[in-house]
C-alpha cells in the first residue's frame, strides 16, 4: 500500500512503514502528513502489533525539506509548519503499538528527531546522526537529543551540527545493534516479530507505561505499572499465557 511519500506493508502482525521521497527522503508537509495518518491508523489496526520504520534508498532521512519553508508574509503559515513538525514525532511516540527504527543511513534534523521518537533504535554501518540545522541559519531539535545524550553531548552537538557514526551511538549503548546494510531490514523483523509474538493487549499498556514513566518520580512511575498489571491480569490473555506456560505450549493471544 502507498500513502503518498511513504510505502506500508502488513503482514504477520507486523507493519513495515518505509519513506521513499527521493533523492534523501526529506520531510515537506505532504511527507508528515502522511506519516501521521499513517501511525494513527496504525494504533487502531488490530492486525498490527509492532511496526517498523525504515528509509528507501542509502538515507533514512536527511531531514526537512528546505524547499518547503513556511511563508513569513502568510498569515498563520509559521504555526500551521510548526505544528505538523511537532505532530510527526508524537504520532510515532504515541502509538500504541513499539516502533523500532531500522536506520538505513544517515539520519540528520528532522530524520534524528523521527529516530528519537521511536522506540527501539538499530542501524546499518553506513548511519551517521546529526542535528545540523545550526548550519542552515536555523535552531530546533535539542528537546530530541536530550533525550539520548548527556548535557554535554546534547550541547555540542545542537551548538556545532557534528555528525556521529552508527558505531559511535553503539558504543555509547544508543542504539542495539550495528549491522550491515543487508542484514539491517532482517534484524528489525525478528525483534518486531519477537514484539508480535506477546499479548498485544499486554504491548500495548507496555507501551503506554513506558511512554509515562519517562515523565514521573521512579515512586509514582511504579505505582502507575502497578495499577496496569491489576489490570492486566484479569485478562483473558492474562489467563491464557499463565495456562500455555503451565502446559508448557504456546500462547494463542486474543487482545482481550
Amino acid at each position: 500500500m502507498s500513502a503518498g511519500p511513504l510505502r506500508l506493508e502488513v503482514a504477520d502482525h507486523i507493519a513495515l512503514v518505509t519513506l521513499d521521497r527521493p533523492p534523501v527522503n526529506a520531510l515537506d508537509r505532504a511527507a508528515r502528513a502522511a506519516l501521521v495518518e499513517t501511525f494513527d491508523a496504525l494504533s487502531e489496526r488490530d492486525d498490527v502489533r509492532a511496526v517498523v520504520l525504515t528509509g528507501a534508498g542509502n538515507t533514512f532521512c536527511a531531514g526537512a525539506d528546505l524547499k518547503d519553508r513556511p511563508d513569513p508574509d502568510k498569515m498563520g503559515d509559521f504555526l500551521s509548519h510548526n505544528r505538523i513538525t511537532r505532530e510527526t514525532g508524537n504520532s510515532i511516540r504515541e502509538c500504541s503499538k513499539p516502533v523500532i527504527a531500522a536506520v538505513n543511513g544517515p539520519a540528520l534534523g528532522a530524520g534524528f528527531g523521527l529516530m528519537a521518537a521511536c522506540d527501539i533504535f538499530i542501524a546499518s554501518e553506513n548511519a551517521t546522526f546529526g542535528m545540523p540545522e545550526i548550519n542552515v541559519g536555523l535552531a530546533g531539535g535539542i528537546s530530541m537529543l536530550r533525550t539520548i545524550f548527556g548535557r554535554s553531548n546534547t550541547r555540542r552537538m545542537f551548538f556545532t551540527g557534528m555528525r556521529v557514526s552508527a558505531q559511535e551511538l553503539y558504543d555509547r549503548r544508543i542504539i542495539e545493534a550495528v549491522t550491515s546494510r543487508e542484514e539491517l531490514l532482517p534484524m528489525a523483523m525478528e525483534i518486531a516479530a519477537e514484539i508480535a509474538s506477546k499479548s498485544p493487549i499486554a504491548i500495548a499498556y507496555a507501551k503506554q507505561a513506558a511512554n509515562m514513566v519517562d515523565l514521573m518520580p521512579q515512586r509514582d512511575a511504579y505505582r502507575f505499572e502497578q495499577n496496569f498489571t491489576m489490570a492486566l491480569s484479569k485478562t483473558e490473555d492474562a489467563r491464557e499465557a499463565r495456562m500455555a506456560f503451565i502446559e508448557k505450549r504456546k500462547p494463542v493471544f486474543k487482545g482481550r
